[in-house]
């Protein structure tokens, strides 16, 4: 996501380069291309014209730090700047009341309902709370079907009622039951519709007034750009929303929807949603996407990701073995379910600094571990706990039993080899890390 405001961004900041401070003349030429680049990425106009002034107030009569170049100053600010723009910083979920109520509300193919599924999963898992999904949308033939199949995937029930063409009274009767059997939170997805549609649009107000929820929040398709913003303004107007969800961001290399929301609506982006799968839903942070945009990862979030796979438990026996020089195929196989677990790997890849310029036009496959898994699945149990046994005879068995080659197993059990020697050495402390530069010691 963002890759050409980005390229564009750091394109802007060389203009710096070589320079001595920052005066009003040489930032004017890198104030234009940045407000060209946010307007190339769909941001609205005013939102960036207002955005560019305000770095341009902050970043002249700045002193810049010896150690600090004119360039690597322009961007800090750039940064904060853009956070600040973005909200600041992350906005939670209300959950207030028994049971709290969350109404979504959105266009048609926004993915309302994809969204509904994420977010129980999200409030169950995170909030550890009892969820009730609610069946609100009547009119599209597979929306109740959808909603119960993605109800099942998070292990979240989903309330529905035959026949009755009445979401207002849904609702309600949902919230009843809830209360009657102990869930405390109540998501309702609603129907898709356009703010154009008086009948729809009465409808949702009727909904919002007859549950009272403590969270509203409008679903909006991120690749739609400023038609995204446009909308987000309409329906706050008449809906008066608590927050925005950005889904489909995977699949906008723009931005410019996640940048001016918040300043055009005055509302802040509470989650971003990319990808299909259920775990596929972020908090929005907009000092971390800031930092995504300016082409500066995310280890924050990378690192909450690996938190939330890791187990102290399993770690102590896994270090154990692998100072034995006992880590085996079984483990090997446990160690990428984990990787796998996290998420899109390009996404993954791209929270480290500079690997997102790095990957630039790479696709990746997330069946890279295909293969692999294939290769170490053809073994036999004794072969993946004891890869020491696996000789040329056991070698090319494997390769016809797995559909790959003898270079491939050859190839992995090389790999495999090295990292196991290379994981010894670390875990037994023989590996000297790299020297700090003087300045950065302690």
């Amino acid at each position: 996501m963002f890759e050409n405001l980005t390229d564009k961004l750091e394109r802007s900041f060389k203009i710096l380069k070589g320079e001595g401070r920052i005066t009003e003349i040489n930032v004017a030429e890198t104030l234009k291309e940045i407000r060209r680049a946010l307007i190339d990425a769909d941001v609205n106009y005013k939102v960036a014209k207002t955005f560019t002034d305000q770095v341009k107030q902050k970043a002249l009569g700045q002193d810049v730090l010896k150690s600090v170049k004119p360039g690597q100053m322009m961007t800090k600010i750039v940064r904060d700047e853009l956070a600040e723009l973005m909200g600041g910083t992350a906005t939670d979920v209300k959950l207030e009341g028994t049971p709290a109520v969350v109404l979504i509300a959105g266009l048609q193919g926004s993915g309302k309902t994809t969204f509904s599924g994420k977010l129980a999963s999200f409030i169950k898992s995170k909030k550890g709370r009892q969820v009730l999904l609610v069946a609100g949308d009547v009119y599209r033939p597979a929306a109740i079907d959808q909603l119960k199949i993605l109800g099942e995937q998070v292990g979240v029930p989903v309330y529905t009622e035959e026949g009755n063409r009445n979401p207002v009274q849904i609702a309600e009767n949902a919230i009843a039951y809830a209360r009657q059997n102990n869930y405390n939170v109540v998501i309702v997805d609603t129907a898709g519709r356009l703010a154009v549609d008086e009948a729809m649009m009465q409808e949702i107000t009727a909904i919002k007034a007859a549950v009272k929820p403590s969270e509203t929040l409008f679903v909006v398709d991120s690749m739609t750009g400023q038609d995204a913003v446009n909308t987000a303004r309409e329906f706050n107007e008449r809906l008066d929303f608590d927050g925005v969800v950005l889904t489909k961001l995977d699949g906008d290399t723009r931005g410019g929807a996640a940048i001016s929301i918040r300043s055009v609506v005055n509302k802040p982006l509470k989650f971003i949603s990319s990808g299909e799968k259920m775990d596929a839903l972020q908090v929005f942070h907009p000092e971390r996407m800031a930092d995504r945009i300016l082409g500066m990862g995310d280890v924050v979030s990378l690192v909450e990701r690996a938190q939330e796979q890791y187990d102290e438990e399993e770690a102590r026996k896994l270090k154990k073995k692998i100072v034995k020089n006992q880590f085996d195929f079984n483990d090997f196989v446990a160690q990428i379910q984990q990787i796998k677990s996290m998420g899109n790997l390009k996404d993954l890849a791209s929270m480290i600094p500079g690997m997102g310029k790095m990957l630039r036009g790479v696709e990746f496959d997330d069946n890279v571990f295909k293969q692999t898994e294939a290769i170490i699945g053809s073994m036999t149990p004794a072969e993946r706990e004891h890869p020491e046994i696996i000789n040329a005879r056991r070698r090319e068995r494997i390769a016809k039993g797995s559909g790959t080659t003898m270079a491939d197993v050859n190839r992995l059990m090389k790999q495999f080899e090295d990292m196991r020697k290379m994981m010894k050495m670390a875990a037994g402390g023989k590996m000297r890390m790299p020297q700090m530069p003087r300045g950065f010691r302690r």
